[in-house]
C-alpha cells in the first residue's frame, strides 16, 4: 500500500517540513517555560515520529503515483491510482489522474481506429496510391500500388506502411518529378502523363495531391496513379486491327472473288475445274480463318499484357500433352518429336497461355523444319540473366536457319524471313508476335538462337521453379 521506501534525504526533507510547525511551537513554548521540559521534550519526541510517519506514507503514495503516471504515458492502460485513505488530498489528485488518463485512453483508442480506418479505406482504393514525405519518400503505399510496381499480392492493410520496391524507380520518372516540383511549390494539385517501359508497357495518369496540414504520419504528398494501358492498348487494337485485317486479307479475299467469277463463268460446266476451285477456295478460307482467330487472340492478350497472371502451371506436363497433340500434323511432315522434359513449375503462370507458348513454337519448327527432320522440345530448370529461378523450354529445329540481320525482328506482327514460303506452309505471321506477348506478361525472356543451314532455337524462361 505504501510503495517502495523514500529515499533517506527525501525522508528527512518531508520529516522536517511536516513536523516543523508544531516542534518549533513547542520548543517555544519550553523556551519561554510555559512548557516542562520534560512533557515539552516527550511531546516533541511524539510530534516528530508521528511526522516521519506520515512523511513515509506521503512520499510512498506519490512515488506509486509518479510511477502508475509514467507506466500510463508510456500506454500501459489507465493507471490504478488507490492510495493510502491517510491522505485524502493525494487521493484527490489520483482520482483526477484517473480521470485524466481514461480519458486519454480513450481519445487514444478513438485515433487508433481512426487510424485503421483510413488505413482500411487506403488499401481497398482500386487505383495506386502513394504517400510521399516532405523529400519525396515513399512512406506508404495501398494494395494497388504494391501490385503494380513490386508485383506482388498483399490483403494485410498494415503492409499499407510499406513501399513497393519500384517506387524509387518510378519517383525518378522525369514527368513525375516535374509534376512534383510544381505541386509542392504551388500548394495545388498537378498531373502528368507517364509511360513506364518496364517490366512491361504501362500508360500511367498521375495526380499530385499537396496535404496541408500534413498528415499524421509525416506524409505532405498523396501521389494518385490511374492505369490507362488498357484504354490506350484498346484504341490501338482497334486501329491495328483494321489495318492488320484489311492488309493481310486482301490477298485471299480478292482471290475467293476471282474464283467465285470463275466458277459462275469459264468454269461453270467444268467440273474438274470446279473442285480444284473448290478446294483453294476452302484453303484460303481457312487461312483467313486462322487470320482471324490470330489477331483476335493476339489483342485479347495485349489487353491483359499488363496484368500478371496467377495460378501455377506444370510446364513438363503441358509440352507432353502438347506434343501429343501435334502428332497429326508431325505425321504429315513426317518428322521426329524428341522429348527431353524435367519436372518443374511456373508461377505466377497461366496455363493455357503456357500452353499457346509450346504449341506456337512447335507449330513453327514443324512448318519451317526439313522434312523427315528431328525437332527437338526440352523443359528443364534454370535461372534468369538476372539469376531468378525459373524453368527454361527450348524448341529447336534442323530447318534452313535465319539470317542474323532478321532475328531481332521476328516477333514483329506478320515480319516474314521468306514470305512466300512462311504463306505456302499456312503461317499467319502472327505466331512469334503472340508467344512475345504472352511471355512479356508471364515476366519472362525469350532467346532466339540460330545459324542458317544449321537450324533454329527458341528459349522462354518462365518464373517459378
Amino acid at each position: 500500500m505504501f510503495g517502495e521506501a523514500p529515499r533517506a534525504g527525501a525522508w528527512i526533507r518531508a520529516t522536517l517540513v511536516v513536523a516543523g510547525a508544531p516542534s518549533t511551537a513547542l520548543l517555544l513554548l519550553m523556551a519561554t517555560g510555559a512548557l516542562a521540559p520534560r512533557p515539552g521534550s516527550a511531546a516533541l519526541l511524539v510530534t516528530l515520529a508521528g511526522s516521519a510517519a506520515v512523511a513515509r506514507i506521503w512520499l510512498g503514495n506519490l512515488g506509486r503515483l509518479a510511477r502508475q503516471i509514467r507506466a500510463a504515458s508510456n500506454g500501459d492502460g489507465v493507471p490504478d491510482l488507490t492510495v493510502a485513505p491517510l491522505l485524502p488530498s493525494v487521493q484527490d489528485v489520483a482520482d483526477g489522474v484517473t480521470r485524466l488518463a481514461r480519458n486519454l485512453a480513450e481519445r487514444g483508442a478513438l485515433v487508433e481506429s481512426l487510424r485503421r480506418a483510413d488505413a482500411a479505406i487506403l488499401e481497398a482504393l482500386p487505383d495506386p496510391l502513394l504517400v510521399l514525405s516532405a523529400d519525396r519518400t515513399a512512406l506508404r503505399a495501398n494494395r494497388a500500388a504494391r501490385e503494380m510496381l513490386g508485383g506482388r499480392q498483399g490483403t494485410d492493410s498494415r503492409n499499407a506502411t510499406t513501399a513497393p520496391p519500384d517506387a524509387a524507380a518510378l519517383l525518378r520518372h522525369p514527368a513525375l518529378a516535374e509534376a512534383l516540383d510544381q505541386a509542392m511549390a504551388s500548394g495545388e494539385p498537378a498531373v502528368a502523363d507517364l509511360v513506364l517501359p518496364v517490366p512491361v508497357m504501362r500508360d500511367v495518369a498521375v495526380q499530385v495531391i499537396p496535404m496541408d496540414p500534413p498528415l499524421a504520419d509525416g506524409g505532405r504528398v498523396i501521389v494518385l496513379l490511374s492505369d490507362r494501358t488498357r484504354e490506350r492498348a484498346v484504341e490501338r487494337m482497334r486501329a491495328d486491327f483494321v489495318a492488320n485485317a484489311s492488309h493481310e486479307l486482301r490477298t485471299p479475299l480478292a482471290s475467293l472473288i476471282g474464283f467465285i467469277e470463275t466458277l459462275r463463268g469459264p468454269a461453270a460446266d467444268d467440273p474438274a475445274a470446279q473442285q480444284r476451285f473448290l478446294q483453294i477456295m476452302a484453303e484460303q478460307s481457312d487461312r483467313m480463318r486462322r487470320l482471324i482467330d490470330d489477331l483476335l487472340g493476339l489483342s485479347r492478350i495485349e489487353l491483359t499484357e499488363h496484368q500478371a497472371p496467377s495460378g501455377r502451371a506444370d510446364v513438363a506436363a503441358i509440352a507432353r500433352a502438347e506434343a501429343d497433340a501435334m502428332a497429326p500434323i508431325l505425321a504429315a511432315r513426317k518428322a521426329k518429336l524428341v522429348l527431353n522434359l524435367a519436372e518443374g513449375t511456373a508461377e505466377p503462370a497461366d496455363a493455357d497461355q503456357v500452353a499457346q507458348v509450346i504449341r506456337n513454337l512447335l507449330d513453327n519448327a514443324i512448318r519451317h523444319g526439313r522434312d523427315r527432320g528431328t525437332i527437338r522440345l526440352a523443359v528443364a530448370p534454370g535461372p534468369a540473366p538476372d539469376g531468378r529461378r525459373g524453368m527454361v523450354l527450348s524448341v529447336t529445329d534442323d530447318g534452313a536457319g535465319i539470317p542474323r540481320d532478321h532475328i531481332p525482328r521476328l516477333t514483329e506482327r506478320f515480319y516474314r524471313v521468306d514470305k512466300g514460303r512462311s504463306r505456302n506452309a499456312g503461317g499467319t505471321g502472327l505466331g512469334l508476335a503472340i508467344v512475345k506477348h504472352i511471355v512479356n506478361r508471364h515476366r519472362g525472356t525469350m532467346g532466339i538462337d540460330s545459324e542458317e543451314g544449321s537450324g533454329t532455337t527458341f528459349r522462354v524462361w518462365w518464373p517459378g521453379g
